[in-house]
């Protein structure tokens, strides 16, 4: 299949890699040109010349302006003449993905499948795809869902993969958080880090990020960045607004959010979302 990609990060690079591998006709285009090299594909000056090289195009960009950026205007996707499915990968705000899906070009269609899973799981192949639209709607992207992910989960209906992904963030995060003040009580009653790691990650509380994020939280600063603090901040600012608009109580969200909010505001922005537990050891009460 003729595929084209946008949004060449932590992500998207082993995502697009992986479509090549699989013997899909991959062009790419990213913002920052040079991150498009490397990979074997073609390369797309523009959005608008991704579209016209492909018959779907996938996105794994990092909030919804910069989606609306990629995909609008006379240089965006949905100037393309050719792609006619949009796949988006991303983690966006169900407005956002209801935007796109009233702009798309006449005969085209927008499909929400953000996807679950850190940069290890995107190089394996390994990802839980999270689709709004019905299974029927997803077989002819059979392939390249195979291509990315482990499994993939139809949800049925246009923008419930973007709210079931936030979802998920915000007990991901959450997650973080409190895994962060447990931490800190063990070592201030002068149990060690790793010891106290060995006994939550083997405990009725272990959850599989516990796993592959270890090496993060014993020693954050030996490690790349896999996922920031600011990126964590969006993720639960959208959360935090979609909740108040279904009337959703989410009072345990809005606490994940404030700790982000001021984590960020005090530097911690571009680092990794394990350098909470680094923030939380310094806000002594």
């Amino acid at each position: 299949m003729r595929v084209g990609f946008a949004g060449l990060g932590r992500m998207g690079r082993h995502m697009a890699a992986n479509l090549a591998r699989a013997g899909h006709e991959v062009t790419v285009w990213n913002r920052s040109p040079e991150k498009a090299e490397g990979l074997g594909c073609a390369i797309a000056p523009t959005p608008r010349a991704l579209a016209d090289a492909a018959e779907v195009v996938v996105t794994m960009l990092a909030d919804d302006a910069s989606s609306e950026a990629v995909h609008f205007g006379p240089e965006g996707l949905f100037a393309g003449q050719r792609a006619k499915v949009f796949v988006e990968m991303g983690t966006m705000s169900p407005d956002h993905i209801a935007a796109l899906v009233k702009a798309v070009p006449d005969g085209a269609s927008v499909i929400d499948a953000p996807v679950s899973g850190a940069t290890q799981a995107a190089a394996d192949a390994q990802l839980l795809i999270i689709a709004g639209c019905t299974e029927a709607e997803a077989a002819p992207l059979g392939t390249l869902f195979d291509a990315m992910g482990r499994a993939t989960i139809c949800l049925g209906s246009s923008g419930a993969g973007a709210v079931m992904k936030l979802a998920v963030n915000s007990l991901i995060h959450g997650l973080n958080q409190t895994l962060s003040e447990a931490l800190v009580l063990a070592e201030a009653a002068g149990i060690a880090p790793e010891a106290a790691f060995d006994v939550i990650e083997n405990s009725a509380a272990a959850a599989p990020m516990l796993k592959y994020r270890r090496p993060l939280y014993l020693n954050e600063a030996a490690h790349d960045v896999t996922f920031t603090v600011a990126l964590a901040r969006k993720d639960m600012e959208i959360t935090a607004a979609l909740a108040d608009r279904l009337g959703a109580s989410m009072r345990q969200g809005q606490v994940t959010l404030d700790r982000l909010i001021e984590a960020d505001t005090q530097g911690y922005g571009a680092r990794d979302m394990a350098s909470i537990l680094d923030f939380t050891r310094k806000d002594k009460t």
